[in-house]
């Protein structure tokens, strides 16, 4: 094979942004985010990132992560494992590990790699893994690197993944994983029920909470406060960069499965470890959610709802989740770009899923109004939403 034949297998699909005449993805942000972001030099509403406390560009976190930098540099250039471990970094998981009431957690630099990384830590060739059929690429991807046997069921089906349990009891060991919030449409997980059935058929739960942690429970501890689940002895992860507004994942647990991953899983041991910036920006984060959740929480809400019900006063076929996210349905991949594209034309960044971030036909367009937002805002959005549903 030639140079040349190798890069023309490297061709991207553009055909869709040009038939619909809109790309929605690596739109150039020139912004922070705000409420009122300028994208490409124009200012958009934003709807599309998951700031759902509104608190990426609170002033305490900005300047906790200026003191941050002041105290330990812009970096330490070095892995957890060698140079990369400061103070702040350890202080940081003891304190996240009491926030989910947990044992004890290791901070990724991204959930993607805690969640690639973790399975092939703990699982092999002789093990199960059952799935929701819906959850994150990161988790897919992680479990696929395993190599163990996988055996997804069916979204949220209590009686389907009991079904498989019962016929799975032949294996070293069986995990069940899923999602607390599935990001695309809203919906919760019955995490309760699956730890029952996880309980009965010897299984070990693992819990993805990243659109979770800072938003569910009524303290912002995410599914485990929500579901009121106490002695969770399976195994959790979390992104560190929606809720909690910053960057990195977590993973908690047992402290012999913390200790067992800070020297074997891959993905932490060989790269650099979050900046000082990030890390103090994260217990700042956590110090406004302790003193002020309840009053964020409710704002977060009430703008979820204004827009859910705009968008059915406007016509649009939107997922019912309990979730504060706003998922509409749109079907084929060109349907969902033409929405995306009008809301854009109009002033509102959102977040498009095509294949394979969804099923086939299974198009969304996602909305999160963050509690951030002014009610001046949210009242613009309303305006816009239902002036196109009513194109």
């Amino acid at each position: 094979m030639t140079l040349a034949d190798f890069y023309n297998r490297l061709n991207v699909d553009k055909s869709l942004a040009k038939i619909t005449g809109y790309n929605p993805y690596y739109q150039t942000i020139n912004s922070g985010l705000t409420g009122r972001m300028l994208v490409n030099g124009r200012e958009m509403i934003d709807l599309a990132s998951n700031n759902y406390l509104g608190l990426a560009s609170d002033s305490r976190v900005i300047q906790a992560a200026i003191e941050g930098i002041h105290t330990y540099g812009v970096s330490l250039c070095g892995t957890p494992i060698a140079t990369g471990y400061i103070d702040l970094y350890q202080r940081l998981e003891e304190r996240l590990s009491r926030f989910v009431g947990l044992e004890d957690t290791v901070i990724f630099p991204s959930c993607y790699q805690a969640n690639n990384g973790l399975f092939a830590c703990v699982a092999g060739p002789q093990d199960l893994i059952v799935v929701d059929r819906l959850v994150h690429s990161s988790l897919i991807q992680g479990i696929k690197s395993s190599g163990s046997k996988i055996r997804p069921y069916l979204h949220n089906n209590f009686e389907h993944l009991e079904g498989i349990l019962q016929k799975s009891r032949d294996f070293r060991q069986v995990f069940v994983v899923t999602e607390s919030v599935f990001s695309t449409e809203g919906s919760i997980a019955p995490f309760k029920e699956i730890l029952q059935l996880c309980d009965k058929y010897g299984a070990l739960p693992i819990i993805d909470d990243s659109h979770g942690i800072g938003v569910l429970g009524n303290s912002g501890r995410g599914i485990l406060e929500e579901q009121m689940i106490e002695g969770y002895r399976g195994i959790y992860t979390a992104s560190l960069g929606k809720g909690l507004a910053n960057a990195g994942g977590m993973i908690s647990g047992d402290k012999k499965l913390i200790d067992y991953l800070k020297y074997y899983c891959s993905h932490l041991v060989y790269s650099t470890a979050l900046t000082p910036a990030v890390l103090a920006g994260i217990n700042a984060v956590l110090d406004i959610i302790y003193s002020e959740f309840g009053d964020i929480k409710r704002r977060l809400v009430a703008h979820q709802r204004q827009i859910y019900e705009a968008l059915l006063e406007g016509g649009f076929n939107v997922v019912s989740g309990e979730a504060p996210i706003n998922s509409i349905q749109t079907g084929s991949q060109e349907t969902t770009f033409i929405l995306a594209k009008k809301l854009y034309e109009e002033g509102i960044l959102s977040t498009s899923f095509i294949e394979p971030a969804v099923p086939s036909n299974q198009g969304r367009v996602r909305l999160i109004a963050s509690a951030g937002l002014s009610q001046e805002t949210i009242d613009e959005a309303i305006r816009i939403i239902q002036r196109i549903g009513f194109l």
